[in-house]
């Protein structure tokens, strides 16, 4: 029989299926302040093939075998004793699984436990991957009003005891409580166990991502929400991507063990184990070289971030407010409410200068276009500082200030 008409794809795609993105929108600009990338000149290269070289000299007749599906045993080892020693969590290494980068895990959890219609809290505006995975998955997103020191505990339990009388108790409560992204802010100790007993007492599960946590430069560490749980509430996800190279994408889940095995079975139908190459080097790495490299990159993006907010003073003035993170890689920028950012960026990005509206990162959908996330990892000091320039002289000329 001759098949005469190609099939149109489109009509038949699960309603689960994400947007369409056309390759166009991968373009970067030469001073590139939109993706948290870290700076390439200090990929620790020959730490890692060194690394990766004695573990395959010692391990690589395992390779002949599929991964466990947690991931590697010894980097789920040392990811127990990383969060003990860093992070106050006591946790069994049977109680982590690796996976491909935090996001790989955070769409996990979205599609074990979010169906269509649940309510999900994240703040105000908050990572726009999860967002749009959320939206996805069909959930109802509220976010919550936060300040420099994270989400408002009164404007919580106002939203939550809101939607519990229409009978829409939330599911899930997402956060990033440290150097959050897109606003830079870290939560408090008194806000963090603020949540903690909200959530506590509505019964809700709190998934922590803790992703940027290791690229504090100045301050004090804040303890992890996880750490605080008495309950076992709080599922948390961490990265090795942003300390030691996004490219080699390796995060790590704790949770218990009615979704870990859930997980597992994901992985088993499949087969999306982790990478045994990457874990191999990654581990080697993290127990010899890991802690020396990201004293260094700490330094090269404490300059950064310094560049930028004095080349904004400088350029900027009165005329915009911005976020002075303790970490991460990655500030907000507040412009006067009548300047849309979003509607330039493409204009922006022609003149060379990347950045992230501030809409891309609200929960509803609507908000922030004033608003833009700038990261300053990737360029030099020397860039940024060209960049902001590019910037103002734009934001001049469309009259912003």
């Amino acid at each position: 029989m001759e098949n005469k008409k190609l099939i149109e794809f489109n009509k038949i795609l699960s309603k689960q299926a994400p947007p369409f993105r056309d390759r166009g929108e991968l373009v970067r600009g030469k001073y590139d302040f939109a993706i948290a990338y870290p700076d390439p000149d200090s990929l620790p290269i020959d730490g890692l093939v060194a690394a990766l070289k004695e573990g395959l000299a010692d391990e690589g007749s395992d390779l002949a075998l599929y991964p466990d599906v947690q991931g590697y045993g010894p980097l789920r080892e040392y990811v127990s004793y990383k969060l003990k020693r860093d992070r106050a969590m006591t946790v069994d290494p049977e109680q982590v699984v690796l996976g491909d980068g935090s996001s790989q895990h955070i769409a996990t959890i979205i599609d074990l436990l979010i169906d269509p219609g649940d309510t999900v809290i994240t703040e105000d505006f908050c990572y726009s991957n999860t967002l749009t995975k959320l939206r996805i998955s069909g959930a109802d997103v509220h976010g919550i009003l936060c300040d420099d020191s994270g989400m408002k505990p009164d404007n919580l339990e106002m939203v939550i005891a809101d939607l519990v009388a229409q009978d829409k108790r939330p599911k899930l409560i997402y956060t990033i409580p440290t150097f959050q992204n897109p606003q830079g802010w870290t939560m408090t100790l008194e806000r963090r166990k603020a949540l903690l007993d909200i959530a506590s007492f509505y019964e809700i599960p709190i998934l922590e991502d803790d992703c940027y946590v290791d690229l504090r430069f100045e301050g004090d560490n804040v303890p992890a929400i996880h750490s605080l749980d008495l309950t076992g509430q709080v599922m948390y996800v961490g990265s090795f991507s942003k300390t030691i190279a996004p490219g080699l994408r390796m995060g790590y889940f704790i949770g218990p063990e009615e979704i870990i095995g859930r997980v597992r079975m994901v992985r088993k139908i499949s087969g999306s184990g982790v990478n045994e190459f990457t874990a191999l080097a990654i581990h080697r790495y993290a127990i010899s070289g890991l802690d020396g490299h990201v004293a260094k990159i700490l330094k090269i993006q404490r300059d950064r971030r310094d560049t930028m907010i004095a080349t904004l003073g400088e350029m900027f003035g009165s005329n915009a407010k911005w976020s002075t993170p303790e970490g991460g890689l990655y500030l907000w920028l507040q412009m006067p409410h009548s300047a849309d950012l979003t509607e330039i960026t493409k204009e922006a990005l022609e003149a060379g200068v990347g950045y992230q509206p501030g809409t891309m990162f609200a929960a509803d959908a609507n908000s922030g276009e004033n608003y833009a996330r700038l990261c300053f990892g990737y360029n030099s000091s020397e860039e940024i500082s060209q960049g902001i320039e590019v910037l103002a002289a734009l934001f001049t000329k469309k009259g912003f200030f």
